[in-house]
């Protein structure tokens, strides 16, 4: 039956095995980062993907809980930073979990401005500079929408996850 709607108030599938599922997936590793009157926050995030590249537009979600929405939605810009292989370190304190200093640390890693005033993390893989487009909210999480104001990248191997823990991209040659 195409275009019919499920009934949303009934569960499809337990939590439980979505986000076992969902581990299997093998996802890029994105620092999520804003700077404004709002304040400075950043957290590690794997819910990234592109929307349009007429106009250039990018999609992020985070938990709604998180204080980095609150500051996106205050200061109306964000980065994204997809991270290199060499930024585990960065992505495990942007998590919250990292080993050592303290978590959300921008003392960790080496970063700059981007266009917009957002932390751009040096070395990223690729980096995609935000004006706030929109949001939408989805469960437990708000899509942020992004109008890229600029992008770049670099040179590097990126940092992948899945099974709950970082993997390995030996190669990006066929």
């Amino acid at each position: 039956m195409t275009g019919a709607r499920q009934d949303v108030s009934r569960p499809i599938e337990s939590s439980v095995r979505f986000v076992a599922a969902m581990g299997r997936a093998v996802t890029g590793v994105t620092i999520v980062a804003t700077d404004g009157a709002a304040g400075r926050f950043g957290i590690t995030v794997s819910a990234f993907t592109s929307v349009s590249a007429e106009p250039p537009l990018v999609l992020v979600c985070v938990n709604r809980k998180s204080p980095v929405v609150t500051a996106v939605l205050a200061n109306g810009v964000f980065c994204i930073n997809v991270l290199a292989d060499a930024h585990r370190h960065v992505a495990d304190s942007f998590a919250g979990r990292n080993a050592e200093g303290r978590p959300y640390d921008f003392a960790i890693g080496a970063w700059d401005t981007a266009v917009t005033g957002a932390p751009l993390l040096t070395g990223s893989l690729a980096t995609f500079d935000c004006f706030l487009g929109s949001w939408h909210d989805a469960g437990s999480h708000r899509i942020l929408i992004g109008k890229v104001a600029s992008a770049g990248q670099a040179d590097a191997l990126p940092l992948a996850y899945a099974q709950r823990s970082y993997r390995r991209v030996v190669s990006l040659e066929g």
